[in-house]
């Protein structure tokens, strides 16, 4: 099915985490877009209700195309731990409570899997999900998913990125995305795979709404 075609203009980032928003613009700086953020129009959060990353994610670049009357995109991720039915899954961010403390986070899922006896690499599978949401004030709205899967590693490696990065390596590789540059997680081109679930969204969106 053919995608919507996003034209080059001021484009809406339907975030007010701010790494995310960084993350975002670093993929979209090739493309030329006018980018603002959610929080720099000062628009609400609108509360994430949905079951899915897709709803989730349309719940908010659905708000900020409505409110702004510009396309915006959202992204909502997770990280997905298999021993615990994929936890936290949707609730990434509510795992680390109202001071955003993925340090607590990382260490509930640390002392959740210890709980179970999950100490082998089999019993300590996780995955990074991202699901990119573009959506016009028409109501109209493009979807593109990215995913990568690996390890939990305990204990926490790396300060680069952000949210539980430190805790995850993926297949293929020996150190964790907390140990790696931007440059390596999101470098991608026609030719070769992103390495990061949101650079694989964005690679998907890319193709799909943006390169001719």
């Amino acid at each position: 099915m053919a995608h919507r075609r996003l034209q080059p203009g001021k484009l809406v980032v339907a975030s007010h985490n701010k790494g995310k928003i960084r993350e975002i613009n670093e993929l979209l700086a090739p493309f030329g877009f006018d980018v603002v953020s959610a929080g720099e129009l000062d628009l609400p959060e609108p509360d994430e209700t949905g079951l899915t990353f897709e709803e989730n994610a349309a719940l908010k670049a659905d708000a900020s195309a409505s409110a702004s009357g510009l396309p915006a995109l959202a992204d909502d991720s997770g990280f997905c731990v298999e021993a615990l039915d994929n936890d936290p899954g949707i609730y990434s961010a509510r795992w680390a409570g109202p001071d955003k403390d993925f340090a607590m986070a990382m260490r509930t899922i640390e002392e959740k899997l210890a709980s179970i006896g999950a100490n082998t690499p089999a019993q300590r599978r996780g995955s990074f999900v991202a699901v990119l949401c573009l959506a016009w004030p028409d109501g109209h709205k493009e979807y593109f998913r990215g995913e990568v899967e690996g390890q939990v590693v305990w204990p926490p490696r790396g300060t680069q990125g952000f949210g539980y990065d430190p805790i995850f390596q993926p297949d293929g590789h020996e150190r964790t995305f907390g140990e790696m540059s931007s440059e390596e997680k999101h470098g991608w081109s026609r030719d070769t795979e992103a390495l990061s679930h949101r650079a694989r969204a964005f690679q998907l969106f890319a193709s799909g709404c943006l390169e001719g």
